[in-house]
């Protein structure tokens, strides 16, 4: 391991400071971070611990629910009005990791998690993301938990977030350090030619915290993992929906793209619809609007379009009934 520096943040000015110098990486519950650090795919010189920073709160306003980036996902999970005006947001949670990881890591941290991708995580592979211009050994390899949509020659990896799904489809936004702000649709990136960049923070950049749009009167919303046992796993497909009072829909896909994926061909295909067995399904047909599957995910192209049909059928039609 390299050698490295350690200091915990006094302050959010002083961890700024601190991660402004050369090498600096924070660190707040380490659930990604620390396997990266062991692995070698990190190696900070210097390491900012920020987890006792005062960024954890979960305030409700009369518009707005924020989210500090070091609330833990268990906290946001079981807060009661998000609980009750969020549902798709605590079911998302509730479906990543495990209590114990949960109990430890944070929204910002689960937002700025690295890929699951075996290449980039494993050793010997040629990854762009972990050594830009190596080349991707996920294209002709095993590839069938890669991304079908938002792909380039130099990336297919999946973004693994499931949080970061269930807050595109609530339209969310992320605060940052810099005083900027942020729409989550806008905040990663696709890989492009260069996928070792994956958001737009800048270097020594810190999220602070995310606001959610609280629900208008009468709303719906609800979360829908499909992954290959029953717990502790990422996404093979997940799809999240939320419908307001006045039958705006706004859907999102996960383990399909290579940043959360807004479905705004389905979103048009349901606007000023007739809600019935009929539109359901070519709206959700359109899911996979794009997509570039290879011979190994090629089978998430049909699973994305039931989980949607799937999805749509229990918020929409169960909210006619």
């Amino acid at each position: 391991m390299t050698p490295f520096s350690y200091t915990r943040a006094g302050s959010e000015r002083d961890a700024l400071r601190l991660a402004a110098l050369p090498g600096a990486a924070f660190i707040a519950g380490g659930t990604d971070f620390l396997p990266l650090w062991k692995s070698g795919i990190a190696a900070p010189e210097r390491v900012v611990d920020i987890a006792r920073l005062p960024l954890d709160r979960i305030d409700v306003g009369d518009d707005t629910i924020a989210i500090g980036a070091l609330a833990r996902l268990a906290d946001v999970a079981r807060h009661p009005t998000i609980r009750h005006e969020l549902p798709v947001l605590a079911d998302a949670l509730l479906a990543s990791a495990s209590p114990q990881v949960r109990n430890a890591a944070t929204v910002g941290g689960n937002l700025m998690q690295r890929t699951r991708c075996f290449y980039f995580r494993g050793d010997g592979f040629a990854c762009n993301k972990r050594t830009p211009g190596s080349g991707c050994s996920a294209l002709l390899g095993e590839n069938r938990l890669h991304a079908i949509l938002g792909t380039s020659d130099a990336c297919i990896a999946a973004h693994p977030s499931d949080l970061a799904v269930a807050l595109v489809a609530l339209g969310a936004s992320l605060r940052l350090s810099s005083e900027r702000r942020v729409p989550i649709d806008d905040f990663f990136l696709l890989p492009g030619d260069t996928p070792e960049r994956e958001t737009v923070l800048a270097p020594g950049e810190l999220i602070v915290a995310v606001d959610v749009p609280r629900p208008t009167g009468r709303s719906r919303s609800a979360y829908l993992k499909l992954r290959d046992r029953a717990s502790f796993e990422f996404a093979v497909v997940s799809a999240a929906a939320v419908v307001d009072d006045r039958r705006s829909i706004r859907l999102a896909a996960g383990g399909v793209g290579t940043k959360p994926w807004r479905l705004k061909a389905c979103e048009a295909a349901l606007a000023g619809a007739a809600i019935d067995e009929d539109t359901l399904p070519r709206a959700a047909a359109l899911a996979a609007d794009g997509a570039r599957p290879l011979e190994g995910n090629r089978f998430k192209v049909e699973l994305l379009q039931r989980t949607v049909h799937r999805l749509l059928s229990d918020v929409l039609l169960r909210d006619e009934q």
